[in-house]
């Protein structure tokens, strides 16, 4: 994971597109999930199952981020970052992507824990966290569509994306990302130590809360949008998709 995110912080000393990580970081799952299939010693279809589920999940993000990153101008978020580091710049870029590949080996663990269970029949946990994920990839490849639909059409220029699964929440993509991982921890407690899997849907809801989803997001859109965003943010969940609110302004 080092190595990759070594490789993806030197291709953006070039480019100066730190949202490359976002890119590397997805990838990196399907990678891990490879990893583990070839030296995990667990039940030969399970391992297939969750391998499946993590590299239709992992090449999915990889690459709609791909294609909304490349080619394209750096990430609100990272040019802030970027702007507040100032002259130590480039040195806590490469701490932050290292940070981030220290995410993927903590986050995969509930995946290694599936691929190590050498039970030969699924548990009913099992097909339940499948269930989860089923309707998580969905939705989040709903509300990535919707929103990189929205944001073709000229007309839509500055304003705010209220169609879809974004008129019932602010991040539906967030939200149906942390299903993705309430999923593996689901089937992870068909698996002995099941419950530390916890840890995965817990790390990514903080930082989704409260570091580099969310309140990095809302801060570029108050500054880009202004009142158009203040009337939906008070009109519209911020995570959980739920029927629209009076306007409390």
């Amino acid at each position: 994971m080092m190595a990759t995110m070594t490789i993806t912080w030197l291709i953006q000393l070039k480019n100066k597109n730190a949202g490359l990580v976002d890119i590397t970081w997805s990838y990196n799952f399907a990678f891990l999930a490879y990893l583990f299939f070839i030296f995990s010693e667990g039940f030969y279809d399970r391992k297939v199952l969750i391998a499946s589920m993590v590299f239709i999940w992992s090449v999915r993000l990889g690459t709609y981020l791909y294609q909304r990153n490349v080619g394209k101008p750096e990430d609100a978020r990272y040019a802030k970052l970027r702007e507040d580091w100032g002259a130590n710049a480039n040195f806590k870029m490469l701490q932050f992507f290292y940070l981030q590949g220290l995410l993927n080996v903590v986050l995969a663990f509930p995946i290694l824990l599936i691929m190590q269970n050498k039970l030969e029949d699924l548990h009913w946990v099992e097909y339940v966290g499948f269930g989860l994920w089923l309707i998580a990839i969905i939705g989040e490849s709903l509300s990535d569509w919707q929103l990189a639909r929205f944001k073709k059409n000229p007309e839509n220029k500055g304003k705010i994306c209220d169609v879809g699964f974004w008129h019932y929440s602010r991040h539906p993509n967030y939200f149906f990302e942390w299903m993705i991982w309430v999923s593996f921890f689901v089937m992870a407690l068909g698996s002995t130590w099941g419950i530390t899997a916890i840890l995965s849907p817990i790390l990514i809801l903080h930082f989704l809360l409260n570091m580099t989803g969310i309140p990095a997001t809302e801060e570029h859109m108050l500054r880009t949008r202004g009142k158009a965003f203040e009337d939906y943010k008070n009109t519209t969940s911020a995570f959980i998709p739920l029927p629209k609110r009076k306007n409390r302004a």
